[in-house]
């Protein structure tokens, strides 16, 4: 379905048709004319769907129908990275319309809590992290007495973040009479408490939950944390294709160790976390964006809402915490219509969290052996992780000579990773 067959209006249709959109995704064309009814709605879509748009453009259409004072929006996010870019997308949807927005998140200067202040009495429509926002209320600062909309965007996350309770409080401080949206990728239980409590008739939306995209190529390798960086070394030398690529670390001390590992290797590499300041930050995503940076190591405050184009190769150094953080991870490629490749190291601790994960998106990931130049392979095992001393390794890490080191999903080089820019076939 085309965007113009949902009824959007002309100036609408005129942005994004600049932009390269005309096709409506999945979770737009069954989103948009609830929204456009004034439907209540919680939606579930994988990251990467176009939820955004999902959800900015019906409101964008509504205020250049229906003229408006004062701030009619409010989109509460879980990072400021996503809220920036949400905010960037709005300026986009709405060139040619009437509305004003502004990105609300901490780490800035008291300059920009100024600018917040001033923007939070009358900008059309607010982004804006939790823990911020509270912070403008307990101050005063805030005029929502004429909102019409509520989008909470990645609500699963923000309750893992522990929101919860600064959601409610946002929420007692708006108008009863609202809509309210509800984006998330997962429906755990506590996300239901949170829209039984502030969504009226909600419509549900429930598109291909906790699934990759197909367009993935997914890939582990069996390594113990003594090769991981010389691995990546391997896979990625020589391989001028694989111009942008992400490594997502799970600790921020790991983040530096890789960054400079890789560093000593040669690659244009760089690390971002929470460590760094907010300007910073931008900056550094600004300068993978334009390809300055070829390897970007991060955790996963990066792995959520940030959309970069072109990127070849997604490694997950560590096995992420759970399911909805690995689909998060590789979804960062394979963006669009595009393809990419998604490579998870796993070492001896984490093959029984990695064997939870393919169970959660019901795929078996092909297991391959490291070179014999670099190293052993541990054993894969679905038992529960023992401690150091019970599996009797040495204390730098290594197997101790008794361990058995051979994998039982064996692979001849030709099934190694190659590099080529060919269409993923299922794993």
């Amino acid at each position: 379905m085309t965007f113009a067959e949902l009824g959007l209006d002309e100036k609408i249709l005129e942005a994004i048709s600049y932009m390269g959109f005309d096709q409506a995704t999945p979770i737009q064309e069954k989103a948009i004319p609830q929204i456009l009814k004034g439907r209540d709605l919680i939606a579930c879509a994988q990251t990467g769907t176009g939820k955004t748009a999902a959800f900015m453009l019906p409101l964008i259409h509504n205020m250049a129908s229906d003229p408006h004072d004062g701030t009619s929006t409010l989109v509460i996010v879980p990072t400021r990275e996503l809220a920036v870019q949400i905010d960037q997308q709005i300026q986009a949807f709405a060139y040619f319309v009437h509305a004003s927005s502004m990105a609300i998140y901490g780490g800035g200067s008291g300059a920009e809590w100024e600018t917040q202040k001033k923007a939070l009495t009358n900008a059309d429509i607010i982004i804006a992290t939790p823990g911020k926002l509270i912070s403008h209320i307990n101050m005063g600062n805030v005029k929502f007495n004429k909102l019409k909309y509520l989008i909470l965007d990645e609500a699963d996350r923000m309750l893992d973040m522990g929101f919860y309770d600064d959601i409610q409080k946002i929420i007692a401080s708006l108008p009863k009479k609202r809509q309210t949206l509800m984006f998330s990728a997962t429906m755990p239980p506590k996300m239901r408490v949170l829209a039984k409590q502030n969504l009226v008739d909600p419509y549900e939306i429930t598109l291909a939950v906790s699934k990759p995209s197909e367009r993935v190529l997914q890939t582990a390798y069996l390594v113990n944390d003594v090769h991981k960086s010389t691995l990546i070394n391997d896979l990625i030398k020589d391989k001028a294709n694989l111009e942008s690529i992400i490594v997502f670390s799970s600790t921020k001390k790991s983040v530096n160790e890789i960054v400079r590992s890789l560093s000593g290797k040669g690659y244009v590499v760089e690390g971002i976390s929470s460590d760094l300041e907010q300007a910073q930050r931008e900056e550094v995503v600004n300068r993978f964006r334009a390809k300055q940076i070829r390897v970007l190591v991060a955790t996963d405050v990066f792995a959520r809402g940030i959309d970069i184009k072109d990127v070849h190769l997604v490694i997950n150094y560590h096995v992420p915490g759970d399911g909805e953080d690995y689909v998060h991870r590789i979804g960062r490629t394979a963006r669009a219509d595009a393809t990419g490749v998604a490579i998870t190291l796993v070492n001896e601790d984490e093959m029984y969290k990695f064997a939870a994960i393919e169970k959660l998106i019901d795929t078996t990931i092909v297991k391959l052996p490291i070179p014999a130049y670099i190293g052993q392979s541990p054993e894969w095992s679905l038992s529960r992780p023992k401690s150091s001393f019970q599996r009797g390794r040495s204390s730098n890490g290594r197997p101790s000579s008794g361990s058995s080191n051979k994998p039982r999903q064996q692979s001849n080089n030709k099934n190694r990773f190659s590099g080529k820019k060919s269409g993923p076939s299922k794993p």
